[in-house]
């Protein structure tokens, strides 16, 4: 089949890209899998971030390794074990994060069953590939966290897994505030945010803090303003949580992230309940996802689609971190 590769990132993954000439072999679906072939797929962050953790990523991703999570396409093939998926079923969903090397930037993907599921009839690829780890990442920092009429945060509301989340969160009957810069706000409020603070004009902080204790959950899909979790007591009821989603990957960033995770109130930490969210995609999430959507209750927000050859100018505009929603490759070739 045909597979964009790399075997270092070393100066950008997206300079390291590679189109084999001898194509690479296709994958064969364990018995609890079904082989997949993908029409399009959507970029992530960690796509990128972990291969370039330089030492760290080496002990990590295989050599080469196929970059890519998330799908949507066509079983061809399901394994011994398979049940409830059929050849010739529209699916979509997401390899667990940290499988690393045989990704879904190819012709074919073997994904385990429980990890995607059936596309109603009628709609698009494209929306159904965008769905992914950033929804399963917005519906499991939200879903088991809330109930009807509470009020969230949502800092980042207009990148991939924000846009989910603003939409899930009024799905789930939430009060949503969320974040973002000047040029998302309206995009934040057309998916049912009722308030945004944009963080060119306002100071965050101080706005939230502003409010009082009025928040339910905190979800920080952007690890900035770094005192944001510290300070978060001030604007999260007394038995509210808080959620990081987003943080950066540099070695600067982990002293703030085991501080969150470890320095008790007393010491100058925070004073609210803290979870690092660790996502693991799961089918029956993914269909109640896809029931949404079919009703329309969610839709998909797409920066850009790109074609299969075009896929390294899909990874340059992946991190100018300037994106609306998702970024689309096509990865259905020879079509």
């Amino acid at each position: 089949m045909k597979a964009w590769q790399f075997k270092s990132a070393a100066g950008g993954l997206e300079k390291n890209l590679y189109l084999s000439a001898g194509g690479v072999q296709k994958p064969k679906p364990k018995d609890n899998e079904v082989l997949v072939e993908v029409y399009s797929m959507a970029l992530n962050p960690a796509d990128y971030k972990v291969p370039e953790l330089g030492l760290i990523a080496k002990t990590m991703v295989p050599s080469p390794s196929i970059p890519g999570m998330d799908f949507c396409g066509r079983i061809v093939e399901v394994g011994s074990k398979v049940e409830n998926l059929h050849v010739d079923e529209m699916v979509f969903g997401a390899m667990q994060p940290g499988n690393l090397g045989r990704g879904s930037l190819g012709q074919f993907i073997a994904v385990s069953k429980d990890m995607c599921a059936v596309m109603p009839v009628g709609m698009l690829a494209n929306d159904f590939a965008a769905i992914g780890c950033a929804g399963a990442t917005a519906y499991q920092s939200i879903q088991p966290k809330v109930k009807e009429g509470d009020k969230i945060f949502i800092n980042g509301g207009s990148g991939g897994t924000g846009t989910w989340g603003i939409q899930i969160a009024k799905a789930l009957g939430c009060h949503v505030t969320t974040s973002c810069s000047t040029a998302n706000v309206e995009l934040c409020r057309s998916l049912g945010a009722d308030e945004v603070l944009d963080y060119k004009t306002v100071d965050i902080v101080e706005e939230l803090e502003g409010k009082g204790q009025v928040f339910s959950l905190v979800i920080d899909n952007v690890g900035s303003p770094s005192n944001l979790y510290k300070v978060s007591h001030k604007f999260l009821l007394p038995n509210g949580r808080f959620v990081q989603v987003g943080v950066g990957m540099s070695f600067g960033s982990f002293p703030q992230l085991v501080s969150n995770m470890i320095r008790p109130g007393f010491l100058g930490g925070g004073k609210r309940k803290y979870e690092m969210l660790m996502v693991k995609p799961k089918a029956e999430e993914f269909e109640r996802m896809a029931t949404w959507m079919k009703e329309g209750k969610i839709k998909a927000v797409i920066d850009t689609v790109f074609e299969f050859d075009d896929a390294p100018k899909a990874f340059e505009k992946l991190k100018t971190g300037r994106a609306k929603g998702k970024i689309i490759v096509h990865t259905q070739v020879d079509r």
